[in-house]
């Protein structure tokens, strides 16, 4: 696909409700959602803004939506806490901005964003709190973000782990939320954010705030936003080598794309899947699970959700 203009995707991460427990209003509500954040990035698009604000725009309402693991709808940690992780990277210039472990702030996006724009490229803990708090960025206390179907998945994932069972149900694995575009101007830009996983151990950090695995932005390639088992998307640094394979061998995006997913990824545990957007305009979804929630929308054509394949 060669279409000029511009160009977005979105994903609301790959651990998708299984299909035979899918019911028709939720999967209504899912596509409703994912209309609301692509119009949120294309409006930006649209008007001539940048590839990096209409990123961060589609993942601030990513975030603001409880269905998504991320921001308001972020899971729970096996202690009973919510940390947060989010990355932005510009394709311009390759600056980038990630947060990692942090609670407070409305839209963790926005806190990644403001480390962006400083000398850092990652924040942890209170001093990244203090800076969103000296911008005058909104927090939210634990009521805001508390939802029970996070806390519910919770229990059941810790009562599960107490038989010695292992968890397989995709969407308390990994869930994370993420955007890629490409603007009138030819810049790139990608942005991602997740609550992690469902009783993960407190610390732990995923893929999404590691710029070359969660999130990776050049615009001499490509912008790719990552979502599934964090830890072999870093080991595989998946955005990075979809990138590689652009730029070193000539593979299509496409191509490369599915070749991470399902070649390197896949193989070594890595369920999961990706967005990205190349310099051209072309758009690649891939993932090698059930579902992905996900949409795309480029210039002069009808927006478009997915859940399932």
């Amino acid at each position: 696909m060669t279409t000029p203009g511009w160009a977005l995707a979105i994903h609301g991460g790959a651990g998708t409700i299984l299909r035979d427990t899918m019911t028709p209003e939720k999967e209504a509500a899912y596509h409703a959602a994912l209309r609301r954040v692509l119009e949120a990035g294309q409006s930006v698009l649209r008007d001539g803004g940048l590839a990096i604000d209409a990123v961060t725009e589609a993942v601030v309402v990513l975030e603001d939506e409880p269905l998504f693991n991320a921001g308001r709808g972020a899971v729970f940690t096996s202690a009973g806490e919510q940390e947060m992780d989010a990355a932005v990277m510009d394709g311009r210039d390759r600056q980038a901005g990630a947060v990692a472990g942090i609670f407070g702030p409305r839209n963790p996006i926005r806190v990644a964003r403001l480390v962006m724009d400083s000398p850092q490229v990652m924040m942890i803990g209170p001093p990244a709190l203090a800076l969103a708090r000296a911008a005058g960025l909104p927090f939210e206390d634990r009521d805001y973000f508390f939802t029970k179907a996070r806390w519910t998945a919770l229990q059941e994932t810790l009562a599960l782990r107490a038989t010695g069972a292992v968890e397989t149900d995709p969407a308390r694995r990994h869930g994370t939320v993420g955007a890629v575009a490409l603007d009138l101007a030819g810049n790139l830009a990608a942005a991602t954010s997740t609550g992690g996983m469902t009783a993960k151990l407190p610390g732990r950090v995923g893929d999404t705030p590691v710029i070359g695995a969660g999130t990776f932005a050049d615009n001499a390639t490509c912008a790719v936003s990552a979502t599934g088992h964090g830890e072999i998307f870093i080991r595989w640094t998946a955005g990075a080598e979809i990138a590689a394979r652009l730029r070193h061998a000539g593979q299509s995006l496409d191509q490369a794309a599915t070749a991470v997913v399902m070649e390197d990824l896949m193989p070594n545990g890595g369920s999961g899947g990706v967005i990205a957007v190349d310099r051209q305009g072309n758009i690649a979804m891939p993932f090698n699970c059930e579902g992905m929630y996900r949409g795309a929308v480029r210039r002069g054509e009808a927006p478009q959700t997915f859940v399932y394949r």
